[in-house]
Protein backbone atom coordinates (compact mmCIF):
# COMPACT_ATOMS: atom_id res chain seq x y z
CA UNK A 1 0.00 0.00 0.00
CA UNK A 2 1.04 3.10 -1.05
CA UNK A 3 -0.10 6.77 -0.44
CA UNK A 4 0.06 6.92 -4.42
CA UNK A 5 -2.17 4.08 -4.45
CA UNK A 6 -4.88 5.26 -2.22
CA UNK A 7 -4.79 8.33 -4.21
CA UNK A 8 -5.49 6.68 -7.68
CA UNK A 9 -8.15 4.42 -6.10
CA UNK A 10 -10.30 7.38 -5.04
CA UNK A 11 -9.76 6.88 -1.06
CA UNK A 12 -7.51 9.76 -0.76
CA UNK A 13 -7.81 13.15 -2.48
CA UNK A 14 -5.87 16.11 -1.83
CA UNK A 15 -7.14 19.18 0.12
CA UNK A 16 -5.37 21.66 2.14
CA UNK A 17 -6.01 21.90 5.58
CA UNK A 18 -6.09 25.09 8.11
CA UNK A 19 -4.67 25.90 11.52
CA UNK A 20 -8.17 26.26 12.63
CA UNK A 21 -9.00 22.87 10.82
CA UNK A 22 -6.70 21.13 12.81
CA UNK A 23 -7.26 22.59 16.22
CA UNK A 24 -10.68 21.68 15.20
CA UNK A 25 -10.65 18.18 15.34
CA UNK A 26 -8.15 18.65 18.48
CA UNK A 27 -10.79 19.60 20.42
CA UNK A 28 -12.45 16.88 19.49
CA UNK A 29 -9.85 14.55 20.00
CA UNK A 30 -9.51 16.14 23.19
CA UNK A 31 -13.33 15.57 24.33
CA UNK A 32 -13.89 12.52 23.06
CA UNK A 33 -10.63 11.10 25.14
CA UNK A 34 -12.50 12.77 27.81
CA UNK A 35 -16.07 11.14 27.39
CA UNK A 36 -14.48 7.92 27.05
CA UNK A 37 -12.55 8.40 30.80
CA UNK A 38 -16.51 8.97 32.19
CA UNK A 39 -17.34 5.63 34.47
CA UNK A 40 -21.24 6.02 33.99
CA UNK A 41 -20.54 4.71 30.52
CA UNK A 42 -20.81 1.11 29.03
CA UNK A 43 -17.34 -0.22 28.13
CA UNK A 44 -19.22 -0.17 24.47
CA UNK A 45 -19.68 3.79 24.33
CA UNK A 46 -16.56 4.02 26.30
CA UNK A 47 -14.72 1.89 23.21
CA UNK A 48 -16.63 3.52 20.87
CA UNK A 49 -15.74 7.36 21.99
CA UNK A 50 -11.91 5.97 22.64
CA UNK A 51 -12.19 4.80 18.69
CA UNK A 52 -13.69 8.05 17.83
CA UNK A 53 -10.61 9.98 19.15
CA UNK A 54 -8.17 8.09 17.44
CA UNK A 55 -10.29 8.36 14.25
CA UNK A 56 -10.12 11.85 14.65
CA UNK A 57 -6.37 11.38 15.03
CA UNK A 58 -5.63 9.74 12.25
CA UNK A 59 -7.51 12.31 10.33
CA UNK A 60 -5.16 15.23 12.12
CA UNK A 61 -2.55 13.32 10.15
CA UNK A 62 -3.97 12.96 7.20
CA UNK A 63 -4.94 17.15 6.93
CA UNK A 64 -1.72 18.06 8.64
CA UNK A 65 -0.05 16.59 4.61
CA UNK A 66 -2.61 17.90 3.00
CA UNK A 67 -4.80 15.04 2.32
CA UNK A 68 -9.03 13.90 3.16
CA UNK A 69 -10.16 9.98 2.96
CA UNK A 70 -12.58 9.78 0.57
CA UNK A 71 -15.68 7.43 0.08
CA UNK A 72 -16.58 4.14 1.39
CA UNK A 73 -14.37 2.64 3.98
CA UNK A 74 -12.71 6.07 5.12
CA UNK A 75 -12.07 5.13 8.81
CA UNK A 76 -9.85 2.23 7.32
CA UNK A 77 -7.77 4.29 4.83
CA UNK A 78 -7.29 6.80 7.47
CA UNK A 79 -5.99 4.50 9.59
CA UNK A 80 -3.66 2.52 7.07
CA UNK A 81 -2.43 5.93 6.17
CA UNK A 82 -0.89 6.35 9.48
CA UNK A 83 2.70 4.18 8.60
CA UNK A 84 2.78 5.65 5.24
CA UNK A 85 2.94 9.17 6.78
CA UNK A 86 4.31 8.76 10.09
CA UNK A 87 6.60 6.13 9.41
CA UNK A 88 6.97 2.12 9.83
CA UNK A 89 7.42 2.51 13.51
CA UNK A 90 3.56 3.00 13.72
CA UNK A 91 2.80 0.14 11.75
CA UNK A 92 1.78 -2.00 14.93
CA UNK A 93 -0.10 0.68 16.08
CA UNK A 94 -2.01 1.39 13.23
CA UNK A 95 -2.51 -2.66 13.03
CA UNK A 96 -4.10 -2.71 16.56
CA UNK A 97 -6.71 0.34 15.33
CA UNK A 98 -7.36 -1.46 12.67
CA UNK A 99 -8.95 -4.12 14.86
CA UNK A 100 -10.45 -1.71 17.20
CA UNK A 101 -12.26 -0.16 14.14
CA UNK A 102 -13.54 -3.64 13.20
CA UNK A 103 -14.87 -4.33 16.95
CA UNK A 104 -16.34 -0.85 16.65
CA UNK A 105 -18.60 -1.49 13.73
CA UNK A 106 -19.63 -5.16 15.66
CA UNK A 107 -20.59 -2.65 18.78
CA UNK A 108 -22.23 0.06 17.11
CA UNK A 109 -24.14 -1.76 14.29
CA UNK A 110 -23.99 -5.36 15.52
CA UNK A 111 -24.56 -6.41 19.02
CA UNK A 112 -24.50 -5.06 22.60
CA UNK A 113 -22.17 -6.16 24.99
CA UNK A 114 -19.06 -6.70 22.59
CA UNK A 115 -16.53 -4.53 24.63
CA UNK A 116 -14.76 -6.11 27.39
CA UNK A 117 -13.83 -3.09 30.68
CA UNK A 118 -10.37 -4.02 30.01
CA UNK A 119 -10.73 -3.56 25.59
CA UNK A 120 -12.23 0.12 26.93
CA UNK A 121 -9.56 0.93 29.14
CA UNK A 122 -6.71 -0.28 26.73
CA UNK A 123 -8.21 1.39 24.16
CA UNK A 124 -8.07 4.61 25.86
CA UNK A 125 -4.44 4.35 27.40
CA UNK A 126 -3.66 3.66 23.97
CA UNK A 127 -5.48 6.78 22.70
CA UNK A 128 -4.24 9.22 24.84
CA UNK A 129 -0.38 7.80 24.22
CA UNK A 130 -1.27 8.00 20.69
CA UNK A 131 -2.32 11.51 20.66
CA UNK A 132 1.10 12.69 22.44
CA UNK A 133 2.42 10.56 19.52
CA UNK A 134 0.68 13.08 17.16
CA UNK A 135 1.34 16.05 18.80
CA UNK A 136 4.69 15.59 18.92
CA UNK A 137 5.18 14.51 15.03
CA UNK A 138 2.99 17.29 14.50
CA UNK A 139 5.75 19.74 16.26
CA UNK A 140 8.52 17.50 14.73
CA UNK A 141 7.28 18.43 11.14
CA UNK A 142 5.92 21.68 11.13
CA UNK A 143 6.93 23.99 8.05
Amino acid sequence: MSLKRLLSSGNLRRQASSVEEIADLIEIVERDLKDASLKGLSPDRRFATAYNAVLQLAIVVLRSEGYRPAGLGHHATAIKALPLIMGKEVGEKADYFDACRSKRNVTDYGRAGEVSESEAVELLVEAQDFKEEVLAWMEANSQ
